[in-house]
């Protein structure tokens, strides 16, 4: 066992942290509250080739895994600036249009999500069903040798920026009858599609959308896969990378939370010339904080090595883990950085309160807390399944 990266993965990871420093909290929130995007922070990472580390070689990316992509959405969000989309394209969308697509759609799409030239994001959550895909209503029929689609999904982030959303949507088996999961990559321009925007109370370049689709038609090959077989298979694929690298967002967010406390209360001096930081009733809370993100760190660590080394039920484990583990550190770690600054914690300027809204979510999203809470009750536990 060994807790050491490759030199290959410090290297990315000082990288990706200058890369992130270099643009700073400060570009994030401005961006995020002038209705802009980061655009220019995504093209870096993509021209840097750090978008692509987790698609293989051959479609232009690094070849490496989620391991890899972890560190980079950790880093950049240790640096401020955790971005959602790093979840949703690279790691949902090029996961399983790698382990699923067809050649032909990974030659289309891949190159694309690997330098950043291309968006893909994914849209399974419905406002009946949430994310429970036994009782979606987004149809998919078949309409001659293409497909109609129809149904309605919300809390579906960076449609506006993306080239394609990856539809979750279920389809008859002919041969049974019953529906089962399918996944369509659907363009963001298509007739009958349509978005209508959330308002988040979240400080985000990125949005949220409510999406409908309306008799949307699709050609044929755009069911990801060979065939609908692989609708299951695929649905499935993105969700530990899903929940580590979220979790790895969640723990780099944190770390920031806490460094920006930590530089503050070592220099800032009221009673008798000593610094805040002396009096235990400021720093004992700062170093618990602390202490809960690096147990975040390790677990994200194991989940990712597991999920690398294609041990996926053990990667499921380890990820909704660490998804819980980081959910909760980054929000107590962003909670204890405001109290500790006092007023100061709640201005713009130090850069800790315009992460509330996103930490707090991220105890919800993508799974909540306590559907976490069931699965280690249920699959590791042996306990009955509660729901």
């Amino acid at each position: 066992m060994t807790f050491d990266l490759t030199p290959e993965q410090d290297q990315l990871r000082d990288a990706v942290r200058a890369l992130g420093r270099r643009y700073g909290h400060g570009y994030f929130v401005e961006k995020a509250k002038s209705g802009e995007h980061t655009t220019e922070l995504w093209a870096d990472a993509g021209r840097l080739g750090y978008l692509g580390v987790n698609i293989p070689t051959e479609y232009g990316g690094g070849g490496g895994g989620i391991t890899e992509l972890a560190i980079v959405c950790e880093e950049l969000a240790a640096a401020g600036c955790p971005l959602l989309l790093l979840v949703v394209s690279p790691a949902i969308a090029a996961t399983v249009l790698s382990r699923h697509g067809t050649e032909e759609q990974r030659k289309r799409h891949l190159p694309g999500l690997a330098d950043g030239s291309q968006k893909i994001v994914f849209a399974i959550t419905e406002p009946e069903a949430g994310s429970n895909f036994h009782r979606l209503g987004t149809v998919a029929r078949r309409d001659g040798d293409g497909w109609l689609l129809n149904g309605r999904k919300c809390y579906i982030s960076g449609v506006d920026e993306a080239d394609h959303v990856l539809v979750v949507a279920r389809t008859e088996d002919s041969s049974t009858g019953k529906l089962k999961p399918a996944l369509f990559l659907v363009p963001t321009d298509a007739a009958g599609l349509t978005r209508s925007k959330l308002d988040m109370e979240i400080v985000s370049p990125e949005n949220q959308f409510l999406l409908y689709l309306d008799d949307v038609r699709v050609p044929a090959d755009a069911l990801l896969g060979e065939s609908l077989d692989a609708g299951l298979p695929a649905l499935f694929a993105g969700l530990n990378p899903e929940r580590i690298t979220v979790a790895a967002m969640g723990a780099g967010t944190g770390r920031y939370a806490i460094e920006r406390a930590s530089e503050y209360t070592a220099t800032r001096k009221v009673w008798g010339g000593r610094s805040i930081g002396s009096h235990q009733g400021v720093s004992h809370p700062l170093a618990h904080a602390a202490v809960q993100v690096e147990l975040a760190r390790l677990m994200i660590q194991k989940a990712a090595t597991l999920y690398d080394a294609g041990r996926d039920l053990e990667a499921g484990v380890a990820g909704n883990m660490a998804k819980y583990a980081a959910g909760e550190a980054a929000a107590l770690a962003v909670d204890t950085a405001v109290q500790v600054l006092g007023g100061a914690g709640m201005t713009t300027e130090y850069g800790v309160a315009t992460l509330l809204g996103a930490v707090r979510a991220g105890r919800i999203a993508p799974v909540s807390r306590e559907m976490i809470l069931n699965f280690v009750a249920q699959h590791v536990l042996g306990q009955d399944k509660s729901y």
